[in-house]
């Protein structure tokens, strides 16, 4: 089963590609999405969704998780993550594929075992399980391999019993 993990964000979108196979794991591809800051924001919303249809196509998921948000102190920007993270889901939404959210602490708890994990046991913890020379960078591409990981984790029914 191939998973495509997203860390949405619209200056900079992390995507993870895991591949499952029996109980083991291991990174396909990783990366980030970056947009010019100097571009109008409608734009950069576009070429999020161009980039994430480009990653679907290039690895064919099984099935694309992504990470729900969090409280942010700053309205302004949780608005505009929230706009990129609907963009994101409106293309996942429009292939087919099987779409799956997860929360940060159900991240935490899948990686680490412990909802309050601070960012950098979930990098270490990422590493080890993918078997990586090092830590993914950057941040939000390590991120999106975590939500890759949290699904083929805890959604046991999928490539078990075919059913997406």
């Amino acid at each position: 089963m191939i998973i495509l993990g997203i860390d949405p964000g619209y200056g900079t979108l992390g995507f993870g590609v895991v591949e499952k196979k029996g109980s083991s794991c291991r990174a396909i591809a990783y990366g980030a999405i970056t947009t010019p800051k100097l571009v109008r924001f409608p734009a950069r919303l576009k070429f999020i969704g161009d980039e994430i249809a480009k990653l679907i196509d290039r690895f064919k998921p099984d099935a694309i998780a992504v990470e729900e948000l969090f409280f942010q102190n700053n309205p302004k920007t949780a608005i505009m993550v929230a706009e990129a993270r609907g963009v994101v889901l409106f293309v996942a939404e429009s292939t087919g594929i099987a779409l799956y959210e997860y929360t940060p602490l159900q991240i935490k708890q899948a990686i680490t075992g412990y909802g309050r994990a601070v960012k950098i046991q979930i990098q270490e913890m990422v590493k080890r399980m993918l078997n990586l020379d090092k830590i993914p960078k950057p941040d939000d591409a390590a991120d999106a391999l975590a939500v890759a990981l949290t699904h083929a984790q805890t959604n046991v029914t999928i490539g078990n019993f075919g059913i997406k």
